[in-house]
Order: C-alpha cells, then structure tokens, then sequence
C-alpha cells in the first residue's frame, strides 16, 4: 500500500507543466510520478506542513535494509547532482519521496533491481517552512 502523499499547489503545478515538454511528454517511466501527482492531497503552500517533503527539501532517511542513513535533497532535472546528493524528481526515488511526512516509509527498486524501504526520519529543510515559495 502507497503512503498518502501532500504535494504543495506550486510544486504540482511546476512538475505537470514539466511533464507536458516534448522531451518528457512520451516518457513511459514518468508515469509513476504522474500517478503520485494525481493521488496527492494538494495543498497552497502557506498551508504545507514543515514534515513533508517538497521540492527543494533536503531530508534524512534510514534505509531499514541497512541501517544507513543518509540525507537528500529532492530537485528539478536541470538540478540534480549525485555527487551534492540533490536526487531529481524524474528519478523513481525522487517521484517515490515527493509528499513524504516524517515517519512513513516507501518501497522502492534500486537501479539494479534491488528492493529497500526508506523511511523519513526528518526534513532538515523545507523551502514552504521558510517562506520561499518561488524555489
């Protein structure tokens, strides 16, 4: 079972206009974030708790695997940078964590096919809790 989700006006409207460019129109392995997008519970983003995880938030996971925790920050494509762990949206960990609230855990395969849960132990920063809506 899928966690529920929030995902803030702005970052909703962003991605689906993100998701209507010819490069990324036709993408197949973006469906997963459209069906996030469309499963959301939508909200302005004076309204976004400080717990969830939007874009431009940098958060600490555990992979309960593991036991290792690490922490990331959610971006847009033109942005993403493994090395500066800033993991993109179009990526499925990155479509897999937009929404996220401390505590809850997702499911998710690894590039080599691996499973691992991730749960979110805190947002470290959130650019809605800050007052930047315009990131």
């Amino acid at each position: 079972m899928q966690p529920s989700i929030i995902v803030s006006s702005n970052d909703l409207e962003r991605l689906e206009g993100l998701l209507t460019l010819p490069p990324f129109r036709s993408r197949n392995d973006l469906d997963g974030l459209r069906e996030e997008l469309e499963r959301a519970d939508v909200r302005e983003p004076e309204e976004m708790p400080a717990d969830v995880i939007t874009m431009n938030s940098r958060a600490r996971f555990l992979e309960e695997n593991t036991g290792r925790e690490y922490e990331l920050t959610l971006a847009y494509p033109k942005d993403a940078n493994a090395e500066a762990s800033r993991v993109s949206i179009f990526s499925p960990a990155g479509s897999a964590l937009l929404g996220l609230s401390v505590g809850q855990t997702i499911d998710w395969k690894t590039a080599d096919g691996k499973s691992i849960r991730l749960k979110v132990l805190e947002v470290t920063w959130q650019p809605e809790a800050h007052g930047e809506f315009d990131l």
